[in-house]
C-alpha cells in the first residue's frame, strides 16, 4: 500500500529533525523542503542528515533574490515595523517559504505539508494561512498541536532525549537551549534562558553584530538610492577611487549587513505580543534592515507634506533601535 506523501518545512534543527523521524514512524513518506533565504547553513550537510534520518528526498531552493525583492524591500517601502521596533524578519520570510513549499507539494503530488512551528507562536499562522490560500485542497500536519505529539514531547529536553535515542545529531544542548531563526534579513533568538526578561543575553550569542566595545571606531558613509520608495542601489565612497556602486539586491543587503554589523547597528531586545495574545521575549539583529528603514524615514521628510508626515510619525514610526550590551560587555 502506497504511503501518503508529506512535504516537511525542514531547517535541520532539533524540532524539524525529530518531526521528520516522527512522521516516518507514523508511516508517511517525507520529502524535506529547505529554502535558502540567506541563512548561514551547510545545506549539503543538512541534506545528508535528513536522508540519514529517513527522508525520501531533500529539496533545497535558493529564494534569496525572491525574498529580498518581493518581501524585505517592500517591507522597507511600506515602513513595516512591528510594535515600533521589530522589522519582521521572520514574519516576511514565512510567506516566501510557503510559496516554495506549496509549489513543491503540487509538483510532487503530496497530500500534506508539515511544519515545526509551535502551538503558541506566530509561525503556525503564517505558514498555514499562506498554504491554505495557495493550496486550498491541501492539508497541514502541525505536530505541536497534536496531543499525541505534545504529550510525548513537552519541551526541548524531551526532544534532545528522543534525538539521542534515534541517533539524530543535533546542535542544541541543555546548556544552550535557545532557538534561532536566521535569514539574510535578520537573526532572532528566543526561548530557554532568554525567557526571563531580566536575564542579560549570554555573551557571544549575537552573530551578525558586534558588541559596542568591539565596534569600528570610524564613520562609514553610505549613499542609498530609492525609486518609488524601494531601495535600488547602495553607493559606498572609497577614498580617491571611484565609489563602489551595488545594484544587485543580494549583494546590497549582504554589504549593509556587514557594515552595519561592524558598527553594532540593528540589535533589539524586546518583549512583544504574539498573535495568540501571549507575550514573548526576542533578541533580533537586523543591520541592513535597520539602515534601510532609517534611510527611508529620512526620505519621508523630503517626500511627504507636513500633515501626512505628522500622521506617519505619530501613528507608525516609533523609536528605531538601540544596541543592547551582552554579558561581560
Amino acid at each position: 500500500m502506497a504511503r501518503d506523501l508529506v512535504i516537511l518545512a525542514y531547517s535541520g534543527g532539533l524540532d524539524t529533525s525529530c518531526i521528520l523521524k516522527w512522521l516516518i514512524q507514523k508511516k508517511y513518506d517525507v520529502v524535506c523542503y529547505m529554502a535558502d533565504i540567506g541563512q548561514d547553513e551547510d545545506f549539503e550537510k543538512a541534506k545528508q542528515k535528513a536522508r540519514s534520518i529517513g527522508a525520501k528526498d531533500v529539496i533545497v531552493e535558493d529564494l534569496r533574490d525572491e525574498f529580498i525583492k518581493n518581501y524585505m524591500l517592500p517591507g522597507v517601502q511600506m515602513g513595516l515595523v512591528y510594535e515600533g521596533r521589530y522589522y519582521l524578519g521572520t514574519s516576511l520570510a514565512r510567506p516566501c517559504i510557503s510559496v516554495g513549499i506549496v509549489n513543491a507539494a503540487k509538483k510532487l503530488g503530496a497530500k500534506y505539508i508539515s511544519h515545526g512551528a509551535t502551538g503558541k507562536g506566530n509561525d503556525q499562522v503564517r505558514f498555514e494561512l499562506s498554504v491554505y490560500s495557495l493550496w486550498p485542497e491541501g492539508k497541514v500536519i502541525a505536530p505541536w498541536r497534536l496531543p499525541e505529539f505534545f504529550n510525548r514531547f513537552q519541551g526541548r529536553s524531551d526532544l534532545i532525549e528522543y534525538a539521542k535515542k534515534e541517533n539524530i545529531p543535533v546542535s542544541a544542548t541543555p546548556k544552550a537551549p535557545w532557538s534561532t531563526d536566521e535569514n539574510i534579513m535578520h537573526i532572532s533568538y528566543e526561548s530557554g534562558v532568554l525567557e526571563d526578561p531580566a536575564a542579560i543575553p549570554p555573551a557571544k550569542i549575537y552573530k551578525m553584530t558586534r558588541d559596542l566595545p568591539q565596534t569600528e571606531d570610524y564613520p562609514c558613509v553610505i549613499d542609498i538610492n530609492f525609486e518609488k520608495g524601494l531601495p535600488v542601489s547602495v553607493q559606498i565612497p572609497s577614498g580617491h577611487e571611484k565609489a563602489l556602486l551595488i545594484t544587485n539586491v543580494v549583494a546590497m543587503v549582504e554589504t549593509l549587513n556587514k557594515l552595519g554589523g561592524q558598527h553594532g547597528v540593528g540589535r533589539v531586545d524586546i518583549v512583544e505580543n504574539r498573535f495568540l495574545g501571549l507575550k514573548s521575549r526576542g533578541l533580533y539583529e537586523t543591520p541592513a534592515g535597520t539602515i534601510l528603514h532609517v534611510a527611508h524615514v529620512d526620505l519621508e521628510a523630503y517626500a511627504l507634506d507636513r500633515e501626512v508626515l505628522r500622521y506617519v510619525i505619530i501613528i507608525i514610526i516609533k523609536p528605531i533601535s538601540f544596541n543592547v550590551p551582552t554579558a561581560g560587555a
